[in-house]
């Protein structure tokens, strides 16, 4: 049988809020990967970053698989979300 151990997490009332961002950037180095997450605005030519998190490569991949469970349910319960080809353009892919 596995022992799992239970973390309490604290949720501070400012984290609570959230950080709107409709723009992440990813970079990494050997030991670490990086978001940082901006919000673009229309007209405007600069974006800030509003949050950066720094993850080891480990907790990257975790972070991967968590966000497509979590997508994959998303869609299942809600239907499939479409990306439009402007958004690409607009983000740079």
């Amino acid at each position: 049988m596995e022992n799992k151990q239970r973390i309490n997490i604290e949720l501070p009332e400012e984290a609570g809020q959230g950080i709107y961002s409709n723009l992440a950037i990813v970079s990494h180095s050997s030991s670490e990967f990086i978001i940082d997450f901006t919000r673009v605005l229309p007209g405007l030519k600069k974006a800030k970053v509003y949050s950066r998190i720094i993850l080891s490569p480990t907790h990257a991949k975790l972070l991967m698989r968590a966000l497509k469970d979590n997508m994959e349910k998303y869609e299942k319960k809600h239907g499939e979300i479409k990306i439009s080809q402007g958004e690409h353009k607009e983000i740079g892919f």
